[in-house]
């Protein structure tokens, strides 16, 4: 619900005429953005970044910088503007070039594309929930390498968002568990214009936004005027003042402002101004310049490298001194934080621990050989942050080095609560800061509600583990509410996720250290409820790290191979020996990661999949992703409906994943 204040008509200045022009003129040449956000927001954005912000345009990426988020991210020109003006390595030509091909300055802000984007936001909601995962990471971090005298780690977290992100059900999740930790380096803005797309709000977003953020446990700063700057600036400082909630300002703002004709309206929200209202708003605000020309004696008053060279050189003289008092934690903050890299004994680790999988053999549930994985991972690779759904008990996620995060204190485990979207945007955050390297739990068939935020954590190349349990029917009996059928496969195609089906312990542990080593990109495992047993004895590391290999060859020429992952290896290698028994020579591959495999070179893919034109495809999932292995020639063993409340072996023979069937199917194929 909007505030019933009105906010008074700015007085217009150089510095947030800097920030109006450029929003209109980018947008204008663009004839495409959001000028209506960046316009009502300029006296906020000039308190923060002028007055507040820690940053250094010189490097983007000193450690201990205040962490900015345009939640609201459709106001990309916003951030761009500020950017500009305070000093990173955004040109004026960049902002003529605003939503062009690869340009600097994208359609909404882009982690990587731009130096001083922190994260990538756009899909409302989001953006502040990844803020909460920043602010995570601060204090957990703090709680670790601070010590008595000695802080390295003290920074915020300033959030813009609007509307549409409340409104969004994502920033609930994220809000109320933020509060719950007493996240109190956050602070965020809210953007209260009371205008969306379609128009005012009031008729479908009434809801009373200081009373909820109250209830979540934030400090609220309600009613202030977001065109005053002293208001703003006394709000900042009683937030800042506030350390054991995060804080909720509440500016109470015209969208557009400075746009005579059409400030206040959602005319102004998603659409250039046009020329005749561009004209009008400069001469409303007393910018006599041409289209993105800046006097110099803007750049001087916005340029923020003399402030941000203090913070950094500050904090170095902080940091050597810490390094002198405590050497190896020093060293661990540099290895994790500054230069983001494993244990110099990563690959003695991983290499032993797989080794150790190898030896036991046991046959044991996915989820179970997870588990097994984190408990020896943890200890040597103390970066790892873990978390589930409200399912620790389910997904096995929660072992013995693990300490869950409370009000009070840090850890390297979240509750997170029955939050999947929330837990999934909120590691982005975590992932994004940098010094942790999160994973997250929930059942596979829950993946839905956190999709957006799998597919953020993708398109923004982060490092997010996600291990998804109880990966098929064999759940069982919970029925077809939670049997995953089209989910594997819909996952695999989002570009730049790894999703793993491995088959045993050592398929698991081999999908574990390969995500944990993969800083590029997200990894999904797909685990199972249910026990499997042990199948690549006899295979080496190397081959099963490329994805797919061949686990049992033939001999002689083969006329069928079988494809399979996960639970159904088993079954593959029991239809090849029933088959031999036949005379009839398959081979049996398996493609515990498709994603990997693809990336592999054409020769050695050839080689897996064999001459035979003849396979088929053996998951119990949706069936069509396997036709691009299998072609014209083959055959899938899926699942395309969905399941049934039974016990798994009931279910497993009723879809078809018996010997007999798999037999009679290749019998078929061979006719």
């Amino acid at each position: 619900m909007s505030s019933n204040l009105s906010p008074q008509a700015p007085v217009f200045t150089p510095l947030t005429g800097a920030i109006r022009a450029l929003a209109m003129d980018a947008v204008q040449q663009a004839n495409s953005g959001h000028p209506g956000a960046p316009m009502g927001m300029a006296e906020i954005a000039e308190v923060l970044w002028r007055r507040q912000l820690r940053h250094n345009p010189a490097n983007p990426h000193w450690p201990d910088r205040d962490r900015f988020v345009l939640s609201n991210g459709h106001g990309s020109m916003l951030i761009y503007a500020l950017l500009h003006l305070t000093g990173y390595d955004i040109t004026i030509d960049d902002l003529k070039n605003f939503r062009q091909l690869h340009a600097k300055t994208p359609g909404h802000p882009e982690f990587g594309y731009t130096p001083g984007v922190e994260t990538t936001t756009g899909p409302l909601g989001q953006g502040i929930t990844n803020a909460v995962g920043f602010a995570l990471a601060e204090k957990v971090l703090a709680a670790e390498f601070n010590k008595p005298g000695h802080e390295i780690v003290n920074h915020h977290t300033y959030v813009f968002l609007g509307d549409g992100c409340l409104m969004e059900g994502v920033s609930h999740e994220a809000c109320s568990l933020a509060g719950t930790l007493g996240l109190g380096k956050l602070i965020a803005f809210w953007d209260d214009n009371g205008i969306s797309i379609d128009g005012h709000v009031e008729g479908w977003f009434t809801d009373d936004t200081p009373k909820r953020f109250e209830a979540y446990g934030w400090h609220v700063i309600a009613a202030v005027d977001g065109h005053n700057p002293e208001e703003i600036e006394k709000a900042l400082l009683a937030a800042k003042a506030v350390t054991d909630k995060p804080s909720l300002i509440c500016c109470k703002t015209t969208i557009g402002m400075g746009a005579p004709n059409k400030q206040g309206s959602h005319d102004c929200h998603g659409a250039p101004l046009g020329k005749d209202e561009i004209a009008a708003a400069r001469a409303h605000i007393g910018w006599n310049h041409a289209p993105f020309e800046i006097p110099d004696e803007v750049y001087a008053a916005w340029n923020g490298k003399p402030r941000g060279d203090s913070f950094e050189s500050n904090w170095k003289r902080r940091f050597a001194a810490y390094q002198a008092a405590f050497p190896a934690e020093a060293a661990e903050f540099e290895r994790r934080v500054i230069k983001n890299e494993l244990p110099a004994n990563w690959e003695a680790t991983k290499a032993a621990y797989i080794a150790s999988c190898r030896e036991k053999a046991e046959n044991i549930a996915s989820r179970k050989a997870s588990q097994n994985a984190i408990a020896a991972l943890v200890p040597a690779v103390p970066e790892i942050f873990g978390g589930s759904a409200d399912l620790a008990g389910s997904n096995l996620t929660f072992v013995k080095g693990s300490k869950g995060v409370t009000r009070t204190e840090g850890g390297n485990y979240c509750y997170y609560g029955v939050r999947e979207f929330g837990m999934t945007a909120i590691a982005n955050g975590i992932a994004l800061h940098g010094g942790l390297v999160p994973y997250t739990a929930t059942f596979l068939v829950f993946s839905d509600y956190a999709r957006n935020a799998i597919r953020m954590a993708a398109l923004m190349k982060q490092r997010q583990i996600m291990v998804y349990t109880h990966d098929s029917i064999g759940l069982g009996e919970d029925g077809p509410t939670h049997q995953p059928v089209e989910h594997i496969p819909s996952l695999r195609i989002i570009p730049n996720l790894d999703v793993w089906r491995p088959a045993d312990a050592t398929e698991t542990a081999i999908a574990w250290t390969a995500a944990v080593d993969r800083q590029n990109g997200p990894s999904l495992l797909a685990l199972s409820r249910q026990n499997l047993p042990t199948v690549t004895q006899n295979v080496a590391d190397a081959d099963i790290a490329k994805g797919g290999y061949v686990l049992s060859e033939c001999a002689g020429e083969a006329q069928i191979t079988f494809i399979a992952t996960g639970s159904e290896i088993k079954l593959a290698l029991d239809a090849q020996a029933a088959l031999a028994g036949e005379g009839i020579a398959t081979r049996v591959v398996s493609m515990p990661c498709t994603n990997v495999f693809d990336r592999q070179s054409a020769e050695y893919k050839a080689s897996v999949l064999g001459g035979c034109k003849k396979r088929i495809a053996i998951e119990a999932a949706h069936p069509d992703f396997w036709r691009k292995y299998v072609g014209l020639h083959g055959a899938v063993i899926g699942i395309d409906r969905f399941g049934e409340s039974a016990p798994a072996g009931q279910l497993f023979e009723m879809f078809g994943f018996t010997v007999a069937n798999v037999v009679k199917t290749a019998k078929a194929l061979l006719s």
